[in-house]
């Protein structure tokens, strides 16, 4: 049984100043993402395109549906770089095992099986959320509020950021919560992917997260007249309102992740 998630970036990050205080944020679902095919095996295996490999999130999400399964993992997406993709194939896993093994979940239970799968593994939190419903999602810290969008998006992929350091970082989170709160004050008054590129921005530019490659990158897309953000955490630019200055293109999903005919 296969299973397709969009992958899930983030273009604005807004943490709780205190514990149990409240978050924001703004993030996208890209058709690009990832596919996960469930066979029934004594024992739970994950591969990524065929090659093993250590999965902790989509063994977990199968341990807690009481299932044993092999699992490919196909990536449409670089991993690791801010795309979500191991919210994506945790999220399909769960779809694909919940019907070949006909356990009788209902949406919101896989759900919540994925979202605490990630949780527990380190890996992520709210992409499952975005990856579960698609479109444009954003919460200045009121509620979240959604937008479906027919947008192309260029993307272009340095390699990964270490999450768990950016959020070790007592500074950065500081900063982090103050201007992403400014900025997605700023993005709630026209939520479209253009003003978040334009907030993703201005977060980088105060925040000094930026590398090198990324700085250059988004030069490129200001030049030719669009507009440039970058995925949280990775070393990814997002852009809108160009045509073949990034090399890698997907649209905006408004469809979350589904159950896949068989090929």
């Amino acid at each position: 049984m296969r299973a397709h998630a969009p992958g899930s970036v983030t273009g604005l990050f807004a943490p709780a100043t205190e514990e149990g205080g409240t978050a924001g944020g703004a993030s996208f679902a890209t058709e690009d993402g990832v596919v996960v095919e469930v066979a029934p095996a004594p024992e739970t295996e994950v591969t990524v395109d065929g090659e093993p490999a250590p999965f902790e999130p989509v063994e977990r999400v199968l341990a807690a549906l009481e299932v044993t399964a092999a699992v490919d993992v196909r990536p449409e997406v670089p991993l690791g770089s801010g795309f979500g993709a191991s919210g994506a194939a945790t999220l399909a896993a769960a779809l694909a095992a919940n019907e070949r093994f006909d356990l009788g979940r209902d949406r919101g239970a896989l759900l919540d099986a994925a979202y605490e799968a990630e949780v527990a593994a380190g890996t992520g939190e709210s992409d499952v959320i975005i990856q579960d419903r698609g479109g444009l999602l954003w919460n200045t810290g009121d509620g979240v509020r959604r937008e479906e969008l027919d947008v192309g998006v260029e993307y272009a992929s340095g390699g990964g950021i270490a999450t768990s350091e950016m959020l070790a970082d007592e500074g950065f989170m500081s900063t982090a919560s103050r201007v992403g709160f400014e900025q997605l004050s700023r993005f709630d008054g026209a939520p479209t992917l253009r003003s978040l590129a334009e907030c993703s921005r201005a977060f980088l530019r105060e925040t000094g997260i930026a590398t090198s490659y990324v700085e250059r990158e988004i030069d490129r897309v200001e030049t030719a007249g669009g507009a440039a953000g970058m995925a949280l955490f990775g070393e990814t630019v997002f852009a809108v309102d160009v045509d073949d200055v990034l090399p890698e293109r997907t649209t905006v999903s408004n469809e979350g992740a589904r159950l896949l005919d068989d090929e």
